[in-house]
């Protein structure tokens, strides 16, 4: 071996941390689930001392997650994104055998029946609603999408003709079609003139890039800048993406939709701790009344089983709807 190759330094092995985000943008997880698991692999290791993982086993993790329980009174959600993010780690990242890590008990979620909103309700909430955060609401009740499937709905996935919607990769990484309601038709496409104008303008600004899913970059180097992958609703400014660090037009904050249906539950004089989410369940519940087959609202919401569907049955079967009360 010749002596310049033998005295060069080997290359420095990645901090622990970036090999975490390095296979999680393999994996093409979002930039979302990046900083969740992240942030949990560090509280993780900053409960410990700062121990290596690679040091520690099933008893340092149950451990941590008796503390999120116990001490900070955590979700049995939040929990269990916790300890997905420490799976993730051992298995995909450091490469253990995981099977006693598999084994820790995960904590249980009660079961809670949906918030669903009447259809004078939903029609009370909608007066209150404006703009954008109107159509993009009609969507979600319209349409049944979840709002992060809204708000990353692509120009493309919008089919005026057929009167429906692409959901690409939802939840489960699954894609799924669902009806475009035929009232909201002319206000989406009047707003995607708008839009397209908007695009236009950064095109010629020099701009006009969108981040785009998986390697379709690398295939179609020409695609980020094409009219059909733009965002449906994007930002109102430019930003830096956080991982390529080119200035392009993200989506919508999810939390412009959140605040605005805030507001317009709190005017139409609604106490039902109703959210973006509560039209979506409405949106199945109001087509099972309707004698709809559960299999087909089972497709249009993109659950993997029915049983998850079932939930919405309670409002078919609610104790005592057919039960004359003593008092009346």
């Amino acid at each position: 071996m010749p002596a310049s190759v033998a005295n060069r330094p080997k290359a420095n092995k990645p901090k622990l941390l970036d090999q975490v985000r390095d296979v999680i943008r393999r994996k093409h997880y979002s930039l979302r689930t990046e900083q969740a698991y992240v942030d949990w692999i560090k509280r993780f290791i900053l409960y410990h001392d700062k121990r290596h993982p690679s040091e520690m086993a099933e008893e340092e993790v149950a451990e941590f997650l008796t503390h999120l329980a116990r001490d900070l009174n955590v979700a049995p959600s939040t929990q269990n994104q916790a300890l997905s993010a420490l799976l993730f780690l051992y298995k995909e990242v450091l490469k253990h055998e995981i099977g006693w890590l598999e084994k820790v008990e995960r904590a249980k979620k009660p079961p809670k029946l949906p918030v669903v909103l009447s259809r004078a309700e939903v029609k009370r909430v909608f007066a209150h609603l404006h703009g954008t955060p109107k159509l993009m609401a009609g969507l979600l009740y319209g349409s049944g999408l979840r709002l992060m499937e809204c708000v990353r709905l692509r120009v493309k996935d919008i089919d005026f003709e057929l009167a429906q919607i692409t959901v690409r990769d939802g939840k489960g990484g699954k894609d799924r079609r669902t009806m475009l309601p035929l009232n909201l038709a002319q206000p989406l496409q009047r707003h995607l003139v708008r839009i397209k104008s908007q695009h236009e303008q950064d095109l010629d600004d020099g701009f006009g890039r969108v981040n785009l899913p998986f390697a379709i970059g690398r295939k179609f180097p020409n695609a980020a800048r094409e009219w059909a992958w733009q965002y449906v609703f994007p930002s109102s400014r430019l930003s830096i993406d956080p991982r390529s660090g080119k200035r392009q037009r993200h989506h919508v904050a999810e939390g412009i939709l959140q605040s605005a249906l805030k507001r317009a539950v709190d005017a139409a004089g609604i106490v039902k701790r109703a959210n973006c989410h509560s039209l979506r369940h409405s949106f199945a519940t109001h087509l099972l009344t309707r004698g709809y087959d559960i299999r087909t609202v089972q497709e249009l919401l993109g659950h993997k089983d029915v049983s998850t569907t079932m939930i919405y049955t309670h409002v078919l079967n609610r104790p005592g709807i057919r039960v004359k009360s003593p008092l009346d």
